[in-house]
């Protein structure tokens, strides 16, 4: 299970890095610069996320079954955060529209942030 969260981490943070790179060269000619604000914003969230399951791979004080479920809900958060958060910021550019599907931003961020409480609550009954 470690090293499938670690593969996994490291995978998110490699594309993050290069969607970043994309965003900031392929795309700033072709998008306004609010636009290029927004991607920017998913994309750091995929690498704080990327970072994050790094940390849990890496980490004894986890359950295996913890790992699993922080690994889960961070995969379909940043789809559905970050992979909705690209797909808006780059509408103008696709005959797609994405804010027909804008409403699962949300819910990738809520399934982010329950990633983060389960990590919290986890902490907080360590007995160390």
């Amino acid at each position: 299970m470690n090293k499938e969260i670690l593969v996994t981490g490291a995978i998110l943070g490699f594309l993050a890095v290069i969607l970043g790179a994309f965003g900031a060269h392929a795309l700033k000619n072709a998008l306004d610069a609010e636009a290029i604000k927004t991607f920017e914003t998913g994309v750091k969230y995929q690498m704080y996320h990327a970072l994050l399951l790094l940390f849990v791979g890496s980490s004894s004080m986890l359950s295996s079954g913890t790992k699993s479920t922080i690994l889960y809900l961070v995969v379909i958060g940043v789809i559905l955060f970050s992979g909705s958060i690209y797909g808006l910021a780059t509408n103008a550019l696709t005959s797609f529209n994405f804010k027909k599907i804008g409403f699962v931003t949300p819910i990738g961020g809520t399934l982010l942030i329950i990633s983060w409480g389960i990590l919290i609550y986890k902490f907080i009954r360590l007995k160390v």
